[in-house]
């Protein structure tokens, strides 16, 4: 894998840049091939297309969570409200059974969902490219829904609130 650096620039510089555009952050699940739920949060989410309905998102290869995302037919995309920094946190974590206590259901294809976010894509995973250190995942939605909340957001390597210039 090329480093940036190899370019004339700064790998840190680099990322401090990327950090510029705000982004909302989301928690990716599925089920892993035992049947575990399984998740990850992501700020790496965005619509693709409104006919047919695609989004997309994409995970680091040095996931541990990338097996189970690989394999796995279906995944929801959960856009996270801005009382779900708690949940953000939890889903970033390396490591842990992140859904040990917490309450969740499953949808019919089996992925788990959570309640109370800003917004909740259920998907078919209908493509994967390759992107550098990380994977693209492309997911055709098959429901949604969404809520009163306003999003999380995240802005220079640090979560942030909406705050609307003009009523």
């Amino acid at each position: 894998m090329p480093d940036p650096g190899d370019r004339g620039f700064d790998p840190r510089a680099f990322r401090d840049a990327l950090g510029c555009f705000a982004t909302g952050v989301t928690v990716v699940t599925t089920l892993d091939s035992q049947g575990w739920p399984i998740g990850v949060t992501a700020n790496s989410y965005n619509s693709v297309s409104l006919d047919p309905p695609l989004v997309l998102w994409s995970l680091a290869r040095s996931s541990g969570a990338m097996p189970a995302f690989l394999q796995s037919a279906s995944f929801a995309i959960h856009v996270l409200s801005e009382a779900q920094e708690a949940l953000a946190l939890r889903f970033a974590a390396r490591g842990s059974d992140k859904f040990l206590g917490l309450e969740y259901r499953m949808d019919g294809n089996g992925t788990p969902l959570l309640d109370d976010c800003a917004a909740r894509f259920a998907c078919e995973t209908a493509h994967r490219y390759e992107g550098g250190d990380h994977m693209i995942f492309v997911g055709r939605v098959l429901d949604f829904t969404r809520g009163d909340h306003k999003p999380l957001l995240f802005h220079h390597g640090r979560f942030a609130r909406i705050h609307h210039l003009v009523a």
